[in-house]
Order: structure tokens, then C-alpha cells, then sequence
């Protein structure tokens, strides 16, 4: 059976549980630029969207290498940021790590990631996997926002002109809203909802379900299993 729900049944209903992927699991936050790994062919889904240096669409297949690599146009999507769907429930994308799972299994799939602790303890957050890590651990939800952080890779500064190693620190990003003032436009919403709807939170802890993924998400993203 097929069911529809609209975007003000998803705020009280975020989606429908398919009995996957459940746990207890761990944040942490980035925003490198880079090609997500899950933009590649072959990895279980279509492949999720990206963009060159200008942030415009790709229509590629998923074959341009990322702009993480000498050479390379391939860009994560400005619109793969986060947003607010109502106080108590946000949507976006995230690096994924799975324990007994695969990235086969895991790129565009979605989860439901309710927070344990922080500020943000309480609210739900559906999140589509655009990408893995190898510095993941196993349940480990790396949120996709601007001004997180570059982590490991940093196609930033190429694509946006951003600092060396990225806006703010490396490994955790900047550290007050105002900061998102100074950013390329496409990214100041992303950047603000840190602060805003996320409450600047500092890696929450969540429980974690696999979620049939909202269309608001998928059309973004191109992605689906």
C-alpha cells in the first residue's frame, strides 16, 4: 500500500518507519564542498545531485570528479543544506556510517534522527545519507551545514573563495551566528538554521530509524532508492 502525506502531516508524522536500520548513534557536522560519495553511480541509488563551481545542476550521470580532487567540477549543491519544517523538526542530508551496513545499503536512504541531548534534546530531524567517511565511527551521523567544518577535505576555498581551511575552525566550523554574514549568499540560510532551529548544538547524541524519505528532500536531491 502507498501512502501520501503532506508537508503538515510530515511536521507531526516526519515519515513512515520501515522497520530498517534502528539504533542509538552520535552527530557531528561539516561542510567541505566536496563531491558527495553518494553522487557517484553505483551506490545502491540514483545518484544524489551536484553541482560545478557556479552551483548550477550537473547533468552528468554522476561522472564528473569531485572538487575535492586536482582537476575536478563536481560540488556538493547549495540547496543540500538544512532546513525548519516546524520548531520540532528540520530535514537534510548527512554523511553516514552504519555499523553491520553498507554504503550500498545506506546512500539515499533516510533516517530519523531524534536528539538525546544538547539544547536541541527532544526535536526529530530527517536526514537523506549523501555521503560516507572514513573517519566515521559506527552510527555516526555527519550533518551536512554550513559552516560546520570542513573536516578532512576542503573544496571550499576553490568553489567560495573560503579561508584555507575553511570558515571558522577546521574541525567544527565557526562559532557564532553573525559569522554567517559573510557568506556566500546560497549558504547564509543553512549556515543561520545552525544557530536558529539547531540551537547552535554541539554534536547532540540521537536514536536513530530508517524513514520512507520526504519528497521535499528527494526533489532536491535527485536521489532515491
Amino acid at each position: 500500500m502507498h501512502l501520501t502525506l503532506t508537508t503538515a502531516a510530515l511536521a507531526v508524522l516526519p515519515a513512515l518507519a520501515l522497520g530498517q536500520a534502528s539504533g542509538s548513534g552520535k552527530t557531528t557536522r561539516y561542510w567541505d564542498c566536496c563531491k558527495p560519495s553518494c553522487g557517484w553511480p553505483g551506490k545502491g541509488g540514483n545518484p544524489i545531485r551536484t553541482c560545478d563551481r557556479s552551483d548550477n545542476v550537473l547533468n552528468d550521470g554522476g561522472n564528473t570528479r569531485s572538487g575535492c580532487d586536482s582537476g575536478g567540477g563536481a560540488y556538493m549543491c547549495s540547496n543540500q543544506s538544512p532546513w525548519a519544517v516546524s520548531d520540532s523538526l528540520a530535514y537534510g542530508w548527512a554523511a553516514v556510517n552504519l555499523a553491520g551496513s553498507s554504503e550500498s545499503q545506506w546512500c539515499c536512504a533516510c533516517y530519523e534522527l531524534t536528539f538525546t541531548s544538547g539544547p536541541v534534546q527532544g526535536k526529530k530531524m530527517v536526514v537523506q545519507a549523501s555521503n560516507t567517511g572514513a573517519d566515521l565511527g559506527n552510527n555516526h551521523f555527519d550533518i551536512a551545514m554550513p559552516g560546520g567544518g570542513v573536516g578532512i577535505f576542503n573544496a571550499c576555498t576553490n568553489q567560495y573563495g573560503a579561508p584555507p581551511n575553511g570558515w571558522g575552525d577546521r574541525y567544527g566550523g565557526i562559532h557564532t551566528k553573525s559569522e554567517c554574514a559573510s557568506f556566500p549568499e546560497k549558504l547564509k540560510a543553512g549556515c543561520n538554521w545552525r544557530f536558529d532551529w539547531f540551537q547552535g548544538a554541539d554534536n547532540p547524541d540521537v536514536t536513530f530509524r530508517q524513514v520512507t524519505c520526504p519528497s521535499e528532500i528527494t526533489s532536491k536531491s535527485g536521489c532515491g532508492r
